[in-house]
């Protein structure tokens, strides 16, 4: 294979997997899909059998940590991992291109960390000090991928996930707080020539609020900002909108076209989608009731909760 794309899900991420798969078709790409589950049920599997390739995952880890199996079990030529809640906004073809000469393409992460014990913690020796990019969208090519995900697979070993954000859900001082992002990151600034890491500005694979951030042409997925950039992704990270109520915006309303549209490569039953991801004026007056609470909570709660809170200090 030139090139494949790898992801992973369980039964709760299926309809963000739903979404990244038919952006993916939707903005051109044709290449193989590999999906580790862990966890999806029958119904699941089937409905994303006919774009995706499944591979089984092991029981004993959180998913998190499991990006390197499928693509060791079914290495392309060049390896684009990709988190299940990011949904394509335009082709990465030219990422593809630029990674498969031996490079490392990834997106700046929106901190800034460098961490001098990743070196002795992770046995990688001197740890140079380099953009620190996301482990949501990497593009990686030649035996050089290969080596990456073998060091990933191998240092994770020695992460105590119990101290990791996605546990603690605060900021500490421990080396491996980002978990599988933080040993990437160390293997990137360790074992890869400087000139081999391509890391894009953050602008281009969007957070939530996505501020500046408007959909161009839904059915096309483009996304634009007012200086003309176009991001490659749009990635929300923490809340999930299939999961939880969230603001109507960019991400959402994507995700909305990439369940219910005419032309998706697969379409998920009325019945699995949530009320507010369909059409209809009932659907529309339930993503109206979201965005005036969100709206509430964002202006009026949050701050006052936030003065309180400084009153008390």
């Amino acid at each position: 294979m030139r090139a494949a794309f790898y992801c992973v899900a369980d039964d709760r991420y299926f309809l963000g997997a739903v979404g990244l798969v038919n952006s993916l078709r939707v903005v051109g790409h044709r290449e193989p899909i590999f999906l580790l589950d862990c966890g999806l049920d029958d119904e699941q599997r089937r409905l994303l059998a006919a774009e995706v390739e499944l591979v089984d995952a092991p029981a004993d880890a959180p998913p998190t940590l499991l990006k390197a199996i499928a693509p060791l079990e079914r290495p392309a030529r060049t390896i684009v991992l990709i988190d299940t809640d990011m949904i394509v906004t335009r082709s990465l073809a030219a990422l593809i291109d630029e990674a498969s000469d031996s490079r490392v393409v990834a997106f700046r992460n929106d901190t800034d960390r460098h961490v001098a014990e990743w070196g002795e913690v992770l046995d990688l020796g001197p740890v140079r000090r380099q953009p620190y990019v996301s482990f949501a969208l990497v593009a990686m090519g030649g035996e050089r991928a290969i080596e990456i995900l073998r060091l990933i697979e191998d240092r994770q070993d020695r992460i105590d996930f119990e101290r990791t954000y996605w546990r603690q859900r605060r900021i500490t001082d421990y080396a491996l707080l980002f978990a599988d992002q933080d040993v990437l990151n160390a293997i990137l600034a360790s074992r890869i020539e400087p000139d081999r890491l391509r890391a894009l500005d953050q602008r281009l694979a969007p957070l939530p609020p996505f501020e500046g951030l408007a959909v161009v042409d839904e059915s096309s997925l483009s996304c634009a900002y007012e200086d003309g950039t176009e991001p490659y992704v749009v990635h929300h990270w923490l809340a999930k909108p299939w999961l939880e109520p969230t603001h109507d915006g960019v991400y959402s309303r994507l995700l909305r076209r990439l369940l219910v549209g005419d032309d998706v490569a697969i379409r998920v039953p009325e019945a699995q989608i949530p009320l507010r991801f369909r059409g209809g004026v009932r659907a529309f007056a339930e993503r109206k009731l979201i965005d005036a609470r969100e709206r509430l909570r964002y202006r009026v709660r949050e701050p006052l909760a936030a003065r309180r809170g400084s009153v008390r200090r």
